[in-house]
């Protein structure tokens, strides 16, 4: 049985606890399908760091059915795509393809979820492989500077892990850590499936029984348990390194989780603070003083916190003064708020971005998927342009004060001199 929410969605909750979701768009040539696995980062321990996005790409080393080249041309034969990202909270598997394919993807998808070999030798080969993505990481210091803000706000809670895990870590995972993980999570009643595009739910339904997604016994329906979070505010950490020419910096906090109902308060006022080239941080310190060519505001929700802040990178000589201007706006913010006309740009603009951000296929199928992952209901885009019109100068203040003060922000820099 399959419900339909007024956003048009159609869910169904399999016997086996497969959860089932799709969206209708007449008038596409193609379909976007997922399957998200509810386990990520957040749900290793220290020492199993990396374990999540080591099983990811294990699974396309080769299964049951089909080996690693064959993976690879099933569906970009067709014209199609198949693609897996490790998140925080969950590992997702996602195909595009032309309608006409959907049974493939499926098939698919479901090879590797359901018959990954992961046998010792492909390890050996595919550690070699993320060891490597490590130390390309590691020559991006405008990536390597948010995992060490992460563990300077986040301490010895998993959110401060590192999602591609460490040298260490990886090199001590095996397969008994792959198949425990794999066993224990990777069933149906540990995933939500997700389908947007040229599909009926109906349709959705009978390629799933037919590449025996339902025949599947349910597994275990409970995962770790993720711990109670505190942050840790007003940390400055610098990280010194000689090798690069500029100081990359993040600056920032705590912020509102997934379903805090103060989040489109949350995105607007980000938006206006360094949300594109219109922002006050990229009009005052790129703009206005040439302090940095990259300065934004950034915002990650989860289920149970969320975290926020500003990046920017400046040359040594100027970094502390492009910190300092930053600050300025972030503690002005703080205690002013915005005024009526930003408030009534920044609905404007998060409502164009909302609106525009729901186009594509791949959009829906993660709408969809996320409202199953997160409890949350499927808005529609009406409901969703009432709820940021809604959206009152007070509220933004009540947000600003309570997370964009930059004296309880924690601080990290990396790069040849420090700022404070």
């Amino acid at each position: 049985m399959s419900d339909q929410t007024p956003a048009g969605v159609h869910r169904t909750d399999a016997p086996n606890g497969l959860t089932i979701l799709s969206e209708h768009l007449p008038g596409r040539r193609t379909v976007a399908f997922g399957a998200w696995v509810r386990f990520g980062t957040v749900h290793e321990t220290r020492e199993q760091m990396g374990l999540a996005h080591l099983l990811e790409h294990m699974v396309f080393k080769g299964t049951a059915t089909r080996s690693a080249r064959d993976l690879a041309f099933a569906l970009e034969s067709l014209g199609g795509s198949l693609d897996a990202y490790t998140e925080r909270e969950f590992t997702s598997y996602q195909a595009r393809v032309l309608d006409r394919h959907l049974q493939q993807a499926v098939d698919v998808v479901g090879d590797l979820i359901f018959q990954p070999k992961l046998d010792a030798a492909d390890l050996t080969l595919e550690r070699q492989v993320i060891l490597e993505e490590i130390g390309m990481v590691d020559d991006t210091p405008d990536d390597v500077v948010f995992d060490l803000h992460n563990e300077a706000l986040w301490g010895v809670h998993p959110h401060a892990w590192r999602i591609l895990g460490t040298r260490e870590t990886v090199s001590a995972l095996t397969t008994d850590d792959l198949q425990t993980l794999w066993r224990t999570q990777y069933q149906p009643a540990r995933l939500v499936v997700a389908a947007a595009g040229n599909v009926t739910h109906a349709q959705l339904l009978e390629v799933l029984g037919a590449a025996g997604w339902l025949d599947r016994p349910a597994g275990p329906s409970t995962g770790p348990v993720v711990p109670a979070v505190t942050p840790r505010l007003g940390e400055r950490v610098h990280h010194a390194r000689k090798d690069i020419s500029q100081v990359h910096v993040v600056l920032g906090g705590p912020a509102t989780p997934v379903s805090d109902p103060r989040r489109h308060a949350f995105g607007l006022l980000g938006t206006l603070v360094g949300g594109g080239m219109s922002s006050r941080l990229f009009q005052r310190v790129r703009e206005e003083l040439g302090y940095a060519y990259s300065v934004y505001h950034f915002h990650s929700p989860y289920a149970d916190t969320g975290a926020h802040g500003v990046y920017l990178a400046s040359a040594p000589e100027t970094a502390q003064r492009a910190l300092d201007a930053a600050r300025e706006i972030l503690a002005d913010v703080a205690a002013h708020g915005v005024s009526e006309a930003e408030l009534e740009a920044g609905k404007q603009q998060l409502a164009g971005q909302l609106v525009m951000s729901l186009e594509s296929v791949s959009a829906r199928m993660y709408r969809a998927a996320t409202s199953a992952l997160y409890h949350e209901p499927v808005r529609t885009i009406d409901e969703l342009l009432e709820e940021v019109a809604a959206v009152d100068a007070e509220q933004v203040a009540e947000v600003a004060r309570q997370f964009f003060d930059p004296t309880r922000a924690t601080l990290v820099s990396l790069g040849p001199r420090s700022v404070r």
